[in-house]
């Protein structure tokens, strides 16, 4: 395998929506607005588990057009 990888082979520990590219990640792989992302991110941290849940989203969740 190459050392080139899918997103979904190297999941980020946290939600770091501090630089315009990662938030873009994050609205991407959750499927919401990037405002929304960072209410979530604002209201229960940087865990993914707990922003997916607060966005209504399942985590780990294979169904992201990123992946």
């Amino acid at each position: 395998m190459s050392s080139t990888t899918p997103d979904n082979d190297h999941e980020p520990a946290t939600v770091n929506v501090s630089e315009p590219w990662t938030l873009a990640y994050w609205a991407r792989r959750f499927e919401v607005p990037r405002e929304e992302v960072e209410a979530a991110v604002a209201a229960v941290g940087h865990e993914p588990a707990k922003v997916a849940a607060k966005l209504g989203r399942p985590w780990p969740f294979e169904g992201s057009g990123i992946v």
